[in-house]
């Protein structure tokens, strides 16, 4: 098979949109597991890297029947960085996530890249898979990350794919929730204030609602942002709760039926429970008249617009308990 030069472009070989690594698109490729990189076709020697999955490789040439048990050679590691905020760096990067590239051979074995047949579905079910182990109670290492990058794979190999949308939710999601993770155990974490804690990074979800505007993963995308918004700590004070609710109620009406419009309205209901408390703490009776009032407003426009949801009926359990002045927040032992 004649050689590929990915390595270096010429100027009428310009990357795909999506392709911000600098090789030849047809030639990049990811591995489904654990590959191991030697300097020659063979396995005698111990391996000089290993490539793991959701990484990139760029093929450069192969050798043998293809079956399994060839080899190809490969420019191994090659992924461009993600991208980052320069105020806000992502937490969950370690050491080795992003090696420099390498040259070497791999076995022909679980390499796929866009022009393998049905090779998005292949890549999408295996990051399925890693997130569904990263969700164990002891996950394997980087089963998080392998399944953020796999993902991202199946929307940059494949656009035009129906599970696309999907996969780059389910990638910016991922490091997300990772990002989250890491910045909780901050003590900046516990400030009141949103902007008196590192930010988490935005690009991944902001590029789903770009990509894929007025889609249900678009919708998912958003309310995830609104993590960067909430407080760290209420510390007993309504002034969080009040703005939290604001920002629920207006999610919840820009996507009206959206797939998390259910939640954020249980997430207004309970912070105007929470309220009824703070309030008569304060002995500013009014208020918490009127908290209760619109806890209740909000547990009936649940159940109207979205009956068949479990928010609804929490939400309606915490209309009954603040109408039976049980606290919401705090103690409820009486």
């Amino acid at each position: 098979m004649a050689l590929l030069l990915a390595p270096t472009l010429l100027p009428s070989q310009k990357p795909g949109k999506n392709n911000k690594s600098g090789y030849d698109n047809s030639a990049r490729a990811t591995v489904l597991h654990t590959a191991n990189v030697y300097v020659s076709a063979e396995s005698t020697a111990p391996p000089i890297i290993t490539v793991t999955p959701g990484h990139e490789v760029v093929i450069m040439t192969r050798n043998g029947s293809g079956n399994g048990n060839g080899w190809v050679n490969v420019f191994a590691n090659t992924d461009s960085k993600d991208d980052a905020d320069p105020d806000s760096k992502p937490e969950f990067d370690s050491p080795g996530e992003n090696p420099d590239p390498s040259s070497g051979w791999i076995r022909d074995k679980g390499i796929v890249g866009p022009t393998t047949p049905n090779g998005d579905a292949l890549i999408f079910g295996a990051a399925a898979e890693f997130e569904s182990q990263a969700q164990q109670p002891h996950p394997p290492a980087n089963a998080a990350m392998a399944a953020h990058l796999l993902y991202r794979r199946v929307y940059e190999y494949f656009p035009q794919s129906p599970l696309a949308a999907e996969a780059a939710f389910r990638s910016a999601d991922i490091r997300w929730q990772l990002d989250k993770f890491d910045i909780s155990s901050l003590p900046s974490a516990h400030e009141q204030e949103a902007y008196l804690r590192p930010q988490l990074f935005e690009g991944d979800l902001k590029k789903v609602m770009k990509l894929y505007p007025g889609s249900p993963f678009a919708a998912r995308a958003d309310f995830d942002l609104l993590d960067n918004q909430l407080c760290g700590d209420w510390q007993g004070l309504p002034k969080c709760p009040e703005l939290e609710t604001t920002l629920y109620l207006k999610y919840a009406d820009h996507y009206p039926g959206g797939p998390k419009s259910a939640e954020a309205l249980y997430d207004a209901a309970y912070r105007q429970g929470v309220l009824v408390t703070m309030y008569a703490i304060d002995d500013n009776i009014k208020r918490s008249q009127a908290a209760a009032r619109a806890c209740q407003s909000i547990a009936d426009e649940l159940k109207q617009k979205y009956p068949q949801s479990d928010y609804a009926a929490r939400a309606a359990s915490i209309a009954f308990r603040v109408a039976q002045g049980i606290p919401i927040y705090g103690s409820d032992r009486q």
